[in-house]
């Protein structure tokens, strides 16, 4: 299926090819599929090794991080003359060593041209507790994010539908009727779905047929992740992740969706918790929303102590939650459709590497769900799960603050009354 990074890797070939490319993520993000394919379609010859089951490999980083040492060392491991002038070579979950990973600077800095990529899982939070040396500006990272509304639409072979959206969205105008109908109900298929790769490909095997896709799949991915918490954390931070995530479909349940403590455990306390929480969220298992009093520029600089948690995929959280795809397509749980419409304008926005804010007055009596800073001006966006967009809390917002604009996302058509653009779910990563 077609990925956004994929450009990024074109562009890294074209200008950055000395500094080796670390493509990190949270499992089943697909980052080792778009590496083989890369690889395989740019590139005369490749090798590929996982450094998670190559033991002898993994060890040769143990013994030299000499670039010439290494690739002599793995050509005798595995029988292979490698030609570094037309090969590149790909090392998986590269965050089993450290060492490895520390090797990375030495191969950007030698006067051969190796080409080198790499992909590593939960690799944040092994940047953030690092023991060894790492090569800080000698490469090349970027985080792989799970599919957006914009990949699942050309994964599932819906790229007209995609442009007329984009030509709604950059005149502002009503999308037909049918058009606007059919976007809101692969919406809805995605909303079921979320933005995994394996399981945007059961949906395509089951030929769309929403009903027929397989949860199992997305519980499969929640039971990893905590696996990696137990392989990656001490005994009782591995027990306290395990207990946040789980936690997350009843924190967001809330009316005040503020993230509690008292969510995660009976009288936990934050002193106990706050190292797993951020554990979570250099993962980015977890995303965080930063609660702001004054809607100004720098947002950073009025955030207060409150603050909400969003999961990392709606797939995720619907299956977490326990929420059926027939709840979802039969509209019998709207409190929580508006829960997931939330946690998925999330996604897309800190997919855009936007950071997440939210503002809120008087402990939760008015509230609007997401600011974001265009060019120095604070803009308001308010987020429904239907096409009831009554809301007093930004009609309030904006009586006070009176922004440049606002934006509602919904299941209204795109347009634009009383200062307010109206913007579909479907078209949110367009923002």
């Amino acid at each position: 299926m077609e990925r956004k990074i994929y450009n990024k890797l074109l562009n890294w070939k074209k200008k950055y090819i000395k500094m080796p490319y670390m493509l990190v993520g949270v499992r089943q993000t697909g980052k080792t599929y778009i590496l083989k394919k890369f690889c395989e379609n740019e590139f005369e010859n490749y090798v590929y090794i996982n450094l998670d089951r190559a033991e002898d490999i993994k060890e040769l980083f143990e013994r030299t991080i000499d670039p010439e040492k290494i690739i002599s060392g793995i050509e005798a491991l595995l029988n292979i003359n490698i030609n570094i002038e037309n090969t590149i070579i790909f090392f998986d979950e590269i965050q089993v060593s450290e060492r490895a990973i520390s090797s990375l600077k030495y191969f950007c800095e030698s006067e051969n041209d190796y080409k080198i990529v790499c992909a590593g899982s939960l690799l944040g939070v092994k940047i953030n507790r690092f023991k060894s040396s790492f090569p800080v500006g000698k490469i090349c990272i970027e985080y792989l994010y799970p599919m957006d509304f914009e990949e699942f639409l050309k994964g599932i072979g819906e790229s007209k539908l995609l442009e007329e959206i984009e030509k709604s969205y950059e005149n502002n105008e009503a999308m037909l009727e049918p058009l606007h109908e059919k976007a809101l109900k692969l919406y809805y298929d995605y909303m079921c779905i979320g933005g995994m790769p394996i399981s945007i490909l059961d949906y395509i095997e089951k030929n769309k047929d929403i009903n027929k896709i397989d949860d199992e799949i997305n519980q499969t991915i929640i039971t990893a992740y905590l696996a990696d918490m137990t392989k990656y954390t001490e005994n009782i931070e591995s027990i306290r992740n395990n207990k946040i995530y789980n936690s997350i479909p009843a924190q967001l349940g809330k009316e005040n969706k503020k993230f509690q403590y008292g969510k995660v455990e009976k009288s936990a306390r934050a002193r106990e918790y706050e190292s797993s929480l951020e554990w979570l969220i250099s993962s980015n298992m977890i995303l965080k929303c930063d609660s702001v009093k004054i809607p100004k520029s720098p947002l950073k600089a009025y955030i207060d102590n409150s603050f909400k948690i969003y999961l990392s995929d709606i797939g995720l959280l619907r299956v977490l939650a326990k929420i059926t795809v027939n709840e979802i397509i039969t509209n019998k749980n709207m409190l929580y459709k508006g829960v997931l419409a939330e946690n998925y304008v999330a996604e897309v926005l800190f997919s855009k590497k936007r950071e997440l804010y939210y503002w809120q007055l008087g402990s939760g009596k008015y509230e609007v769900d997401f600011l974001i800073n265009v060019d120095g001006d604070i803009i308001p966006i308010e987020v429904k799960a239907s096409d009831n967009t009554t809301s007093k809390s930004l009609n309030y917002y904006i009586e006070r603050y009176k922004p440049k604009y606002s934006i509602r996302i919904s299941t209204k058509n795109f347009g634009f009354s009383n200062n307010i653009r109206s913007i579909p779910l479907y078209a949110a990563h367009l923002i």
